[in-house]
């Protein structure tokens, strides 16, 4: 299905402003710290969108690559990080069957469970087999923000907020709806309501996803034979998760 929202990459961009980049280059470099097994020389955002973290990666001097089927978000990344003067270089591809020209040291996966754009077991498989195709061996895997769980109803609340650049005011709306309890899938909605300057303008898509449960996504990786499972951890810290959440770190390590 093609994304509506996806095409607009600076609104995009403007949405999801509330990360901060530095906490988060922060946070990746503690996982490295604590449970990479090689230096990190190179990095590798999956389904990057417009990067920040990436950028930010890349800024404090890691080679920076970054991979997304957009070609309308890779040529936005490509100009943000001429501005920025940091270096990125972009490729574009499906993160679920892709192969890189060169190995890299540390990959991840991040914004609002985009792991759950594999769609079902066999994609997340070979996802997994391109992950570990590119991945030097001790090289670690991060999953940020891994949809797990059903039966905390705050899962299933629309969830709104509204970020402002200059003179221009996005608000979006975030919802996952339960499809199929059998098959794991929920169709998720998000929408974009824009004001530019005065210009109001609305962008919104629905996709079916597949939700991995965590016992499930275990044995994905113990099938797949190509990594080490470190743990599921808190979204925002490297300590491990003590109860089931639906903000979390799945941390795998290549073997």
């Amino acid at each position: 299905m093609k994304s509506h929202i996806y095409d607009q990459a600076k609104y995009y961009e403007i949405a999801f402003s509330f990360v901060d980049p530095k906490k988060q280059g922060d946070l990746f470099e503690q996982f490295i710290k604590k449970y990479g097994k090689k230096k990190v020389e190179t990095v590798l955002d999956l389904g990057c969108g417009t990067a920040l973290q990436l950028r930010e990666m890349a800024k404090r001097g890691y080679k920076a690559i970054g991979l997304d089927a957009s070609r309308k978000m890779l040529d936005y990344l490509k100009r943000e990080s001429l501005v920025e003067e940091v270096n990125v270089e972009t490729v574009k591809a499906d993160m679920n069957n892709f192969k890189l020209k060169q190995k890299v040291d540390f990959a991840y996966i991040i914004m609002m469970g985009s792991i759950s754009y594999t769609k079902n077991n066999k994609l997340f498989l070979s996802h997994l087999n391109s992950v570990a195709d590119c991945l030097n061996s001790g090289g670690l895997y991060l999953m940020e923000n891994l949809t797990i769980n059903w039966a905390d109803p705050k899962f299933w609340k629309p969830q709104t907020w509204t970020m402002r650049r200059g003179k221009i005011k996005v608000k979006t709306t975030y919802q996952p709806i339960p499809k199929n309890l059998i098959t794991q899938t929920v169709i998720q909605t998000i929408k974009l309501e824009v004001n530019d300057n005065g210009k109001k303008t609305e962008f919104m898509d629905r996709d079916d996803l597949k939700i991995i449960a965590p016992e499930e996504l275990k044995l994905l990786v113990e099938k797949n034979g190509q990594f080490e499972f470190i743990g599921f951890f808190e979204r925002y810290s490297t300590r491990l998760l003590k109860k089931i959440s639906s903000d979390n770190i799945v941390l795998l390590r290549k073997k």
